[in-house]
């Protein structure tokens, strides 16, 4: 097999990776916000594997080209692939009646767990197969690069959604824990500064922030799932 070819194949692995990752994430979100009588997702059919439902231009599409393109079209190598997928409705009022603060808590953490779990998997699945080689088959070699970034694509969106950035998974876990402890002032403050979630999520991935802030914490993971 040509190089070409296999850029090709590690390119429609990364995508298809990226799909199961980021639309998993949301629907599990939506999953234990419908355990705890929450049916805003399923009701707006966003507990549905469809990727159609899922999209988001600007995390879906925009973030994810330029940040695996524009390495390349700067003279380096492939960037990583990360994105996100369109939020999934979900009423907090409900959840919080029903369970309190640690139920929407758990919804805040539900898409973090998905990745990390789907993360360990793919370590595991990595553990039990050999490099290919041209005399492997096309399904085997596809089916290794997809794994491979399977765990590289869900480590980097687990820990990205850690950082307490405003509309994303960590900036919320921390607000209903402030509001469980009656801390306001410190969910006032997220409240305040959550139109500026996207601009600081751009910030941290074009500057070497995302140095620190994610590869960093990603590589650190990566290096304990690969060294079992």
């Amino acid at each position: 097999m040509t190089m070409e070819f296999i850029d090709l194949l590690k390119i429609l692995a990364a995508v298809l990776a990226l799909g199961v990752a980021i639309i998993g994430h949301e629907i599990m979100h939506g999953l234990v916000a419908y355990v705890y009588g929450d049916l805003t997702a399923k009701n707006a059919g966003r507990l549905s594997i469809n990727p159609i439902s899922h999209i988001d231009l600007i995390g879906t599409v925009i973030v994810p080209a330029t940040m695996y393109f524009l390495p390349m079209l700067l003279g380096g190598e492939s960037g990583f692939l990360f994105g996100w997928a369109k939020p999934v409705p979900i009423n907090t009022a409900t959840v919080i009646s029903r369970a309190g603060y640690n139920g929407a808590m758990q919804v805040d953490l539900a898409g973090i767990v998905y990745n990390f779990t789907l993360a360990v998997f793919a370590s595991i699945a990595i553990a039990s197969m050999s490099q290919p080689t041209n005399s492997d088959g096309l399904l085997y070699i596809f089916t290794y690069l997809f794994v491979i970034q399977l765990l590289i694509i869900n480590v980097v969106l687990g820990v990205f959604n850690l950082l307490p950035i405003p509309q994303f998974d960590g900036a919320h876990f921390i607000m209903h824990l402030s509001l469980k402890y009656k801390l306001n002032s410190v969910a006032e403050f997220f409240y305040k500064i959550e139109r500026y979630g996207i601009i600081i999520v751009l910030i941290i991935l074009m500057t070497p922030l995302k140095n620190y802030l994610l590869l960093m914490p990603v590589q650190t993971i990566l290096n304990m799932l690969l060294s079992r």
